[in-house]
């Protein structure tokens, strides 16, 4: 079958075709279904041919057939889409030459254009059913793997300036198809990449797309508050404040998100990528070109604009800060894990704590988290909140990774006690704190961190849990948390002579306890109370009791010491000095008891506990990439100048 020599070389009306195969009832199509396999055909053997105009136009009406038929099978799943799109007779086949013709076309010396039609398609094949592991359309990608073409266009810098953003997508949507159910390629091959270049390339992409996000977060919180002064300087009583406080929100990015999330996930080689340094993206300045007017799509499913990476190859410059993938990513979550309220922001909080937690139990990362020689002054992001002033970015001390992760958590502590407790962000929140504690206390490191500010966060949290018993425990089950970081105090004062900084910080760690004691005894008897009923939770208070016998050792043992020390030099108020004084003085005679697997805990699993998670959110990924997927951005005008030359 010879394809019609005038085929393809006329402008494809995308619009009419869809819109057409949409009109269609099912037995109209099933009426032009050959017709639909002969165009598909065509189309495919179109993409072989030397004349690239015929190529651009063949992959517009494959996205088109695609996206009709599709459409029309929302309604009626009474036929089969690839039955439909190419005959089952033909199917392997057709898909064969399809993948091949793709795969040569991305990997070629070729048009930058139809490079970017083909990953246009493929993200248009990959998106078209909102639940990806539905679409069996994605068997024969995994067939024909079109893996090393996306890996040649992360490692190459002009064809990853171009492309990287959507390679980065499609890889993290094709490791998603039913990757519980079956063996998949995508996977296995995202595990074992061990060459630099590819993998600092994706890394590139991905810093590239998330300090693209603060940069844009940092300009509308600026307007937002030289607009929030002129308010308040042009006021006419208070009527206006309200509007001046409303949420400044830039959609987030969980595509890109969810790439990190798999290279981290997947990959141990990708952890070295984290720390690799590059210039601050945000502050070298290029030129930009006025872009191109297209229709607005929310910020996170459309690519940076190219001009703005190409910056990451400038040389560095002595006044730029130099940074890295985790930086940038820290930046990214102090924003996003501000605001757990709208659904989208509490997703990417989760995947931000989920991504934190495979960091903070791999050996590697937790090296250079950890690392003396390796200081940053990372600025997050902290909420304004009444109690608290601003703090002044100038005087960030310059610090090892790790503590900017425990400022993260620490941050999340303090600010999210709210009536609608975001419970599993505070377990994960945790669950991350203990797990660098562990790495401390097995290589020995003392950290000089401040200390004292995770302990108030913590026990204020537990203050928070204890006022809003009622109202919590209808919800949730606070002694999950209430144990853990009871627990995280239990690794302070049993291990913490290994980790912490001086000996001093030690004894700090008492004053703590001491001077909070009263939180710690409401807490004992509220965990008293119920272990003591019959109730649900009888079990789950009853371990809190038991965790707290060392905390309760250290009150009852110095407090009637502290009280006598104070009755015996007639001093009402004793200083922090005195008191540790005090502490110091009695320490050889408190008795505490070994508590088992302080320093143990579970490691991180996807299959079993994040799989509904992970639908719900490649779900959510695929519905807007797709939306976001408008063919007319790669306009024909543009196409048909690059191509008169050729033609």
């Amino acid at each position: 079958m010879h394809s019609a020599p005038s085929l393809f070389t006329w402008q494809v009306n995308l619009e009419y075709l869809e819109g057409k195969l949409e009109s269609l009832d099912g037995e109209e199509l099933m009426k032009i279904k050959d017709n639909i396999n002969c165009l598909f055909q065509h189309c495919i053997q179109a993409l072989g041919e030397d004349h690239p105009i015929r190529v651009v136009n063949a992959l517009q009406t494959l996205c088109a057939l695609i996206r009709g038929v599709h459409q029309k099978n929302k309604s009626t799943s009474g036929f089969d889409i690839i039955n439909m799109l190419m005959g089952f007779d033909k199917a392997e086949l057709c898909m064969k030459n399809l993948m091949e013709s793709l795969d040569s076309l991305l990997c070629a010396e070729g048009s930058e254009s139809l490079k970017s039609l083909c990953l246009k398609l493929l993200l248009c094949l990959v998106t078209v059913t909102d639940n990806i592991s539905q679409n069996t359309i994605l068997e024969y990608v995994m067939i024909n793997s079109i893996f090393e073409a996306i890996l040649q266009i992360l490692s190459h810098p002009p064809s990853r300036r171009e492309h990287g953003y959507d390679a980065v997508v499609l890889l993290a949507l094709l490791v998603n198809y039913r990757k519980y159910e079956s063996v998949n390629p995508y996977i296995v091959k995202l595990s074992i990449v061990d060459d630099e270049a590819t993998l600092n390339g994706m890394g590139l992409v991905i810093a590239q797309a998330l300090s693209e996000y603060n940069r844009q977060y940092k300009d509308k919180e600026e307007e937002h508050q030289s607009g929030f002064f002129s308010a308040l300087t042009n006021m006419v009583g208070s009527m206006f404040i309200a509007d001046a406080h409303e949420k400044i929100s830039v959609q987030t990015n969980e595509a890109i998100l969810l790439a990190l999330y798999e290279a981290v996930h997947l990959n141990r080689n990708f952890i070295t990528v984290l720390a690799q340094s590059h210039p601050e993206m945000g502050l070298v300045t290029t030129p930009v070109s006025p872009a191109p007017t297209t229709p607005a799509t929310p910020l996170g499913t459309t690519p940076p604009s190219s001009d703005v990476i190409s910056s990451v190859e400038l040389p560095l410059d002595a006044d730029v800060q130099t940074s890295n993938l985790l930086i940038t990513f820290l930046k990214y979550s102090s924003i996003v894990m501000q605001d757990t309220k709208d659904e989208h922001r509490l997703h990417s909080g989760k995947l931000c704590l989920i991504i934190l937690t495979c960091i903070a139990e791999d050996q590697y990362a937790n090296a250079f988290l950890h690392d003396d020689n390796m200081n940053f002054r990372v600025n997050l992001h902290r909420m304004p909140m009444r109690h608290r002033k601003k703090a002044a970015d100038k005087n960030l001390p310059c610090r090892p990774l790790v503590c900017a992760v425990l400022d993260l958590m620490v941050e999340f502590i303090v600010t999210h006690m709210m009536k609608e407790f975001p419970m599993d962000l505070y377990i994960r929140c945790i669950q991350v704190v203990h797990k660098l504690l562990c790495y401390q206390k097995k290589c020995r490191v003392r950290l000089h961190y401040t200390w004292r500010e995770l302990w108030s966060a913590l026990i204020n949290l537990l203050k928070f849990l204890m006022s809003n018993e009622t109202v919590l425990l209808a919800k949730h089950n606070i002694f999950t948390l209430a144990l853990m970081i009871v627990n995280l105090f239990n690794m302070f004062i049993t291990y913490g002579d290994t980790f912490l900084p001086t000996p001093s910080s030690y004894d700090e760690l008492y004053y703590e306890i001491i001077r909070m004691h009263q939180s710690f005894d409401n807490l004992y008897s509220m965990v008293l109370r119920l272990s003591t009923n019959a109730g649900q939770w009888k079990e789950a208070a009853s371990k809190v009791t038991h965790a707290l016998v060392n905390i309760r050792a250290i009150i009852n043992h110095f407090n009637p010491k502290i009280e006598s020390y104070a009755a015996v030099n007639h001093i009402s108020q004793l200083s922090e000095e005195q008191v540790l004084e005090v502490v110091r003085a009695n320490y050889d005679t408190l008795t505490l008891k070994l508590q088992d697997g302080l320093d143990q805990y579970e490691r991180y699993s996807e299959q079993h506990k994040e799989a509904a998670f992970f639908k719900e959110l490649v779900r959510s990924i695929s519905t807007n990439v797709r939306r976001n997927l408008a063919f007319h951005t790669l306009s024909q005008e543009v196409l048909l100048k690059e191509f008169s030359t050729i033609s």
